[in-house]
């Protein structure tokens, strides 16, 4: 099984993941009809495209950039069989409207929508599992909306702020944004669309990942390109809504419990994000992937297996 678990309750944790591995296996087997039908929800002047499968505490999936509610198809049939599982596309991100003028473009307004769509649900608290800016997308709720988050699985956040209290991070965070950002952000300036998400996607999963990627991934990304764009626009005009500010301080305020999962593979400024939040918060555990990248294989079963032993073992611990 590809992972690693860094946890000082990882013995028991390991043992849940055989449990719930072959449960999830026997009810892989049935049916995915529920991902075919798609909801719309009405929040803060937009319209949120999402599915929804299983029943039981509710989980919400919030995907990074580039992708939408059909990044977590791999795992919703999984996941399912123990929980409501809702996967939604964030504001910007297809099917949902692309307004004439997206110059709000924010962490912040993400994680404002995605407070709203959980209240306009009536969810009460859920399980959230974002990953890369839906993680932080994530955790603004999470500091700001603490009575809707029950748990919190963070895969890699891009929170830059905890970068600048070292050297050494300001460094890693420099060229990663000279080697993924900048060279990205110029190909969209000059209006080459498909090579400023080539570049991004080889700054941030390694050189040559774009091309061997799926074409309907391809299509996909070019279907969320846009959003991409937004983004580093916020990251070039230095709009600090792109970046919100986060502090130690605030996470170690947070009382739910954390999951951190890392890519093996991964780039270094993603590790050393995750070092920094697994010091501040109160109840954290970490996990890794090996021989996975920033995409941390979401469509595969290892990263939902990973994620329902979690939840499980916690299950455990409160008994």
């Amino acid at each position: 099984m590809d992972m690693i678990i860094k946890t000082g309750i990882a013995k028991s944790l390991l043992t849940v993941l055989i449990i719930i591995t072959v449960n999830l296996g026997q009810g892989a087997a049935q049916s995915a009809d529920c991902i075919s039908d798609i909801y719309t929800a009405e929040i803060n002047d937009t319209s949120l495209h999402y599915i929804e499968c299983g029943e039981g505490e509710p989980m919400v999936l919030v995907h990074g950039t580039l992708g939408d509610y059909r990044s977590w198809i791999g795992q919703m049939q999984a996941l399912s069989q123990n929980y409501k599982v809702i996967s939604y596309s964030r504001r910007y991100h297809y099917p949902n409207p692309w307004p004439e003028d997206a110059s709000d473009f924010s962490v912040n307004i993400h994680a404002e929508d995605l407070a709203a769509f959980i209240q306009s649900l009536d969810l009460g608290k859920v399980h959230l599992v974002g990953h890369s800016y839906g993680a932080f997308t994530s955790l603004m709720v999470a500091r700001d909306y603490p009575e809707l988050v029950r748990s919190l699985t963070l895969g890699e956040p891009p929170v830059t702020p905890l970068l600048n209290s070292t050297s050494h991070g300001e460094s890693v965070l420099q060229n990663f944004l000279k080697n993924a950002i900048t060279p990205s952000h110029n190909a969209f300036q000059n209006g080459e669309i498909e090579e400023g998400v080539r570049l991004f996607i080889n700054g941030v999963l390694g050189e040559g990942a774009y091309g061997n990627l799926p074409t309907d991934t391809h299509i996909s990304m070019l279907e969320n390109a846009r959003e991409l764009m937004g983004e580093m626009n916020g990251i070039n005009t230095k709009d600090e809504d792109s970046s919100p500010f986060f502090t130690c301080n605030e996470a170690g305020q947070m009382i739910m419990p954390v999951l951190l999962v890392e890519g093996e593979s991964s780039p270094e400024m993603f590790g050393l994000i995750h070092d920094h939040l697994e010091r501040c918060f109160q109840d954290v555990d970490r996990a890794f992937i090996p021989d996975a990248s920033h995409d941390l294989k979401i469509q595969e079963p290892v990263f939902g297996d990973i994620v329902v032993a979690h939840l499980q073992n916690l299950k455990m611990q409160s008994k």
